[in-house]
């Protein structure tokens, strides 16, 4: 894949130089980490993008016109520095400026949040292991606890209502805000203030550098191998081709894309060419300028492959499946996909702090845009998806 860059989960890494990332934005990287999930605002506190290569400047080439839903980043980068002279913040005037130009993907993130997403993008983070969601009403649910996390270890369940962190009231905040109050230095306490079935209670958690594994892989009778993949952090995509060689002959696939909220695109794209001989996976633009990406040659294009996804599938994850189901390597099967396939550039702002705006969008191989329209699954199922998976399987040989 020549001239591609790397890339990331949306959040970018400001210490190791930008990258073209397709990711779920939440302010702190919240998918892997603590989660960034927010389903009264289209599914995310922000959604996913795909960030153009190349930590731009204020002074960088002269724009393109911009689309309707993009913010001027001259004066994104104006504002900033007009605060600062002033003595105020300028990660805040810049959020204003994006706040107003109706970017809806457009973030603004201080040294400290992106530093955060970088760590989010090896797997690891800070946190006490909560991924949470806000409802329509404005209320923080926890939506998953990790196994063996501080959360966990306290008796944290999914459903439990959030109502604050250390004190600061959580409900209205958006997610990728939770997520900032909840992220810290490990061994440092943060107080939880939740209620469950209209009983109140108060934990002190101390947050602690917690891990996920990316990739999972287990093996159905029948000769099935389902290959889980939570995000696209750093190495999951060779965790898949090595998946993929590694199941025996005749093995047919399920490749789990449900609740993945993206990551980074190189690892998507290996992922993708674990079943694909080379070829075009995806084509996308940054203000303008046409550009794409290939999959490495040779993929496994023989043995039978099923895509599962649904609301929650994202980003680089949709980037896979409608790879795979444009080029006829995968029966996507399950619900309709979230829809989220814009491109962010990075400016670091006089402040330190860095803006990403949206410049652009990617399509799959057959010119789809999925910003907005996700993925149509060509079985549906909402429930039992992957019972449907197997009897798709077992129609293509795979099986007794």
């Amino acid at each position: 894949m020549p001239g591609l860059p790397a890339f990331c989960l949306r959040p970018r890494d400001l210490r190791r130089g930008a990258v073209l990332t397709l990711a779920f934005i939440a302010a702190v990287g919240a998918a892997a980490g603590t989660g960034c999930w927010d389903r009264a605002d289209a599914l995310g506190a922000a959604g996913g993008g795909l960030t153009a290569a190349g930590m731009q400047t204020p002074a960088a080439a002269p724009e393109a016109p911009r689309e309707s839903g993009t913010a001027d980043r001259e004066a994104v980068a104006r504002a900033a520095a007009e605060a600062v002279a002033e003595g105020k913040s300028g990660k805040k005037a810049a959020q204003e400026v994006v706040s107003r130009s109706g970017d809806r993907w457009g973030m603004v993130y201080d040294q400290g949040e992106y530093a955060a997403f970088t760590d989010d993008l090896d797997g690891r983070w800070t946190g006490v292991g909560l991924w949470t969601e806000r409802r329509q009403d404005g209320r923080i649910d926890i939506d998953k606890v990790q196994p063996g996390s501080p959360a966990a270890r306290a008796g944290l369940r999914a459903g439990d209502r959030l109502l604050s962190i250390d004190g600061n009231a959580v409900t209205g905040l958006r997610v990728c805000d939770v997520v900032a109050l909840l992220r810290g230095e490990a061994g440092t306490p943060v107080v939880l203030h939740l209620t469950r079935d209209g009983v109140d209670r108060t934990e002190t958690l101390r947050r602690e550098q917690l891990h996920a594994e990316p990739v999972t892989v287990r093996e159905l009778p029948g000769g099935i191998t389902v290959i889980k993949v939570a995000s696209f952090t750093r190495g999951s995509g060779e965790q898949v081709r090595a998946a993929v060689r590694a199941a025996p002959a005749g093995a047919g696939f399920m490749l789990d894309l449900r609740g993945n909220p993206g990551g980074l695109v190189t690892e998507a794209v290996t992922a993708a060419s674990a079943f694909l001989d080379g070829g075009l996976v995806a084509t996308y633009d940054v203000r303008g300028a046409q550009r794409a990406l290939y999959a490495s040659p040779g993929g496994d294009t023989a043995r039978p492959v099923v895509a599962l996804v649904d609301g929650g599938t994202m980003s680089a994850a949709e980037l896979v499946t409608g790879a795979l189901q444009d080029r006829g390597r995968a029966v996507a099967v399950g619900t309709r996909t979230f829809g989220k396939g814009s491109v962010q550039m990075p400016t670091q702002l006089p402040d330190g702090s860095v803006a990403e705006l949206t410049v652009g969008t990617y399509r799959t191989p057959a010119g789809r845009s999925l910003d907005g329209n996700g993925i149509t699954p060509d079985l549906a199922a909402a429930d039992g998806a992957e019972e449907r998976a197997r009897t798709v399987l077992g129609g293509l040989g795979v099986g007794p």
